[in-house]
């Protein structure tokens, strides 16, 4: 009916601003603060707000919590005990990444995958990079998840849905070929983690490897080369508007600049993510890297905030290039149907 669509765009344009404003406080918030990853309780928050139209609820938001603690006390305990067996290490990533893929493929797990992708990605690379963090990156985790499950909760009361016109998206069917895309995956960001390991000028790069899971998360299996055009275009449009927003901020460096201008980002990629449309799930990525770029040039971590706009772009562009390069040479081909053999 067209009343429930009128409400159904409504309550997606209050999502928007929901996901906006949790990243605008939480982010500044952060910053003042003085929070050593200001973007990690700001990207929990829209994670959980971008995957559902309705607040966590409390047993929800603790099994989230925990999920995400246990996942990053067992990764930093590997970390520890295995950061002088860089194979082992490997190893028992790669089944991380593995696993996570294949429930991914298969639409199990919602949000809550990628965010465990995140946690896989950051707590080796900071537990092994950055030895002076490596006690407190499992504190920085728990505060960062309990920070964005407080968000998500602010923003729902304050900007609360209108009436109730909010669809549970269909099961998705599992993918015949999830082992091979998994396994795929796997590897790829696999060895852009073993490249920030082993390469001394990517040891602060972490925006690398993120982004690269960020994009494998959002490439779609059956997408054509326009989607996967479109994808590369707004991924770096995240990339190029952080970089840019880090620019105005040194020029004007207060409390309300950084607020006005995770804002704006916000609206702009979160206002789209909120919408029920294929390209949603672009823009959440989008949003995802305007976080962690941003998030690098303000964190206090050694070395960030030195970084040059042309560093900042440049990440995201070989990340990009990366993903896409070899997505093209390791995913499995797309099989063709019995007519398109009978033609060839």
């Amino acid at each position: 009916m067209p009343a429930d669509g009128n409400l159904a765009y409504a309550n997606a344009k209050r999502k928007g601003l929901r996901i906006a404003l949790a990243v605008a406080v939480g982010f500044t918030w952060s910053v003042l603060s003085g929070a050593i990853i200001p973007f990690l309780g700001p990207l929990f928050a829209a994670q959980f707000l971008i995957s559902s139209s309705r607040p966590l609820q409390l047993k929800q938001a603790l099994g989230m919590a925990i999920l995400i603690v246990v996942a990053g006390a067992l990764l930093q305990a590997v970390a520890v005990l295995t950061g002088d067996r860089p194979p082992v290490l490997l190893l028992l990533l790669g089944l991380v990444y593995f696993v996570s893929f294949y429930l991914q493929a298969n639409g199990k797990g919602g949000g809550a995958i990628f965010l465990v992708l995140v946690v896989a990605v950051m707590v080796p690379l900071l537990t092994v990079l950055n030895r002076d963090l490596g006690d407190s990156v499992l504190s920085i985790l728990v505060q960062g998840v309990v920070s964005g499950a407080i968000l998500m909760w602010i923003a729902h009361a304050v900007i609360p849905d209108r009436g109730s016109a909010d669809i549970e998206a269909p099961a998705l069917a599992a993918n015949p070929r999830a082992t091979r895309y998994a396994a795929a995956n796997a590897a790829i960001l696999l060895i852009a983690v073993l490249a920030c390991l082993t390469q001394d000028g990517l040891a602060t790069a972490i925006v690398i490897p993120i982004t690269v899971a960020s994009l494998l998360s959002q490439l779609d299996v059956s997408a054509s080369a326009r989607a996967a055009f479109g994808l590369v275009l707004v991924n770096l449009i995240g990339g190029v508007v952080a970089s840019f927003a880090f620019a105005l901020l040194q020029v004007r460096p207060t409390t309300l600049s950084l607020f006005v201008l995770v804002l704006f980002a916000g609206l702009v990629f979160g206002g789209r993510a909120a919408l029920s449309n294929p390209a949603a799930k672009l823009y959440a990525g989008a949003l995802t890297i305007f976080l962690i770029v941003f998030g690098t040039g303000v964190s206090p971590l050694p070395g960030s905030a030195a970084e040059s706009f042309s560093t900042r772009v440049t990440y995201i562009l070989v990340a990009i290039a990366y993903t896409i390069f070899m997505v093209a040479l390791l995913w499995p081909r797309p099989r063709r149907s019995a007519e398109d053999r009978v033609l060839s």
